[in-house]
């Protein structure tokens, strides 16, 4: 009940004029900027910080909040419209959503994540409300073991749900695992593939990677078909799901925030995981099938719900232990500390109008996203009305922007290029591209956690599986593993012919 009442105070705070303005000014700018291929809710934030000197810590925290949500649905209408995620956790929208809009159907894909990230951050902001001190409390006691435990989850669902083979799915979360390793050893110092370049010291920003992967290699690809074939604007569709589409999507809206908002408020958690467990329990949930890779809205709703989710669950950590999970959260961080506020246990104590008008923010903030967008999704889908020559090219010049605003070097657009050779390889010999990205963001950090659990357990590998959440996990995945091989022998028993009868 007291919670409900600081919520109360918190839209008082919240829905006085001036809030309103930051709330709305922040969902524009952050979805105008989320289109941008390669410039995240991240990049905004960090963009936006000096601007916010001269405002009131309330207004400007609330305006952040916008971005953060405005960037991420930004980056999902990309994925979706030209295949070329603004963020890496909007990568999985491009798996379903981008068939769609190939099929005349990105108004109702661009609707389905809309829908998909209000309720997610709805139900997720519930969340927040209800259970941080308790989620924050189950992060600190999640060691080393269980987040590599999780990651390898990760890596195995990836191979296993994506691409024609889990040979190629394995062949492509390889190629990400080696692109994650470029740069200084966390641990040692000591330099890895960067061939004396002190350029690659830092590593390969995932961003250059999720847009060379998915912009320039799906631009490669149509450049080098365009030759046989001119390329036809592709036709909008309707602006609104359909009834047939509102039954597939409602209970992947629903089943989204149980798997984006633990996975937030976690550390090593972040929007990347859920949204892709939500791709991979939705295709398994499917009835379907033969949808999935040409266009399945459920592909779409669940993993937005989830990634709307991770960002409300991101802030559980942060408000309640002052520990960043994600980018953005990071990037929040230090504009607290420039106000001289220090997220903690006591932030709900000493600064409960700033707080509790933050998270009611979130609620206005995404009311606004979808009074905004839903409407807007058919004038977003219009840009695949421009031919395609025209279109790819305007790709290939964000792409670069972007790439190039990352880090301000020229050896980044040359990354770029490559890692765009790569995108078009794989695209060329059937490689999924997604278990690619995975493994460039979660590489290093799985690294990292393993090297801990080993050094904790003193080169034991039983240091791996000594709490009862990693051997779950480790369950969850040889379930896996094995559950393609159980379907086929039941598929063989039930079609062995019966004995005749004597």
């Amino acid at each position: 009940m007291d919670a409900l009442n600081s919520l109360m105070d918190g839209f008082g705070t919240a829905l006085t004029p001036v809030n309103l303005l930051w709330a709305a000014l922040g969902v524009l700018l952050g979805t105008a900027i989320g289109v941008l291929p390669g410039i995240g809710p991240a990049m905004a934030v960090a963009l936006l910080l000096p601007v916010t000197y001269g405002l009131e810590p309330i207004g400007a925290f609330i305006m952040f909040a916008g971005i953060y949500y405005g960037a991420m649905f930004g980056g999902s209408t990309t994925s979706i419209l030209l295949n070329t995620p603004g963020e890496s956790a909007a990568v999985v929208a491009a798996m379903e959503g981008n068939p769609m809009a190939k099929a005349g159907r990105g108004a109702q894909a661009l609707a389905a994540a809309a829908i998909g990230h209000f309720a997610g951050g709805l139900i997720g902001t519930l969340l927040l409300v209800a259970l941080a001190p308790t989620v924050a409390d189950l992060a600190v006691d999640i060691g080393a073991p269980d987040y590599f435990a999780i990651m390898v989850l990760a890596f195995i669902a990836v191979t296993s749900v994506l691409g024609s083979s889990r040979i190629r799915g394995l062949a492509s979360l390889l190629i990400g695992l080696t692109l994650g390793l470029v740069g200084l050893d966390q641990m040692t110092g000591q330099q890895r593939l960067t061939f004396g370049s002190l350029q690659l010291a830092d590593g390969i920003d995932v961003v250059i990677v999720a847009v060379g992967l998915f912009a320039i290699g799906e631009a490669l690809w149509v450049a080098a078909h365009l030759r046989r074939s001119t390329g036809k604007p592709i036709p909008v569709g309707r602006p609104w799901l359909g009834r047939d589409d509102v039954r597939r999507t409602w209970k992947s809206w629903l089943r989204g925030p149980l798997i984006g908002f633990p996975f937030g408020a976690i550390p090593a958690g972040g929007a990347e995981i859920p949204t892709f467990l939500s791709y991979a329990t939705e295709k398994r949930l499917s009835k379907h099938k033969d949808d999935w890779g040409k266009g399945a809205i459920e592909g779409v709703a669940g993993p937005e719900s989830a990634a709307s989710a991770s960002a409300a669950g991101t802030l559980v950590s942060m408000l309640t232990l002052g520990l960043p999970t994600t980018a953005v959260a990071a990037v929040m961080l230090a504009a607290f500390q420039q106000y001289g506020i220090q997220p903690g246990p006591l932030l709900f104590e000493r600064e409960p109008d700033l707080v509790w008008g933050l998270i009611a923010s979130l609620f206005v903030g995404m009311v606004l996203l979808l009074a905004l967008n839903l409407p807007l999704a058919p004038v977003w889908a219009k840009l695949l009305r421009i031919p395609r020559p025209y279109l790819y090219a305007g790709i290939l010049f964000f792409a670069a922007v972007g790439a190039y605003a990352v880090g301000g070097e020229v050896i980044d657009l040359v990354i770029l290029l490559i890692i765009g050779l790569i995108g078009f390889g794989m695209r060329r010999y059937g490689l999924p591209v997604l278990p690619a990205v995975i493994g460039v963001i979660l590489g290093p950090n799985a690294e990292q956690q393993l090297r801990r659990a080993l050094q904790i357990s003193d080169g034991s590998v039983s240091g791996l599986v000594n709490t009862p959440f990693a051997v779950t996990v480790y369950a969850v995945t040889a379930l896996l593993l094995i559950w393609p091989l159980l379907r086929k022998l039941a598929a063989r028993v039930r079609a062995r012919p019966e004995p005749a009868a004597k």
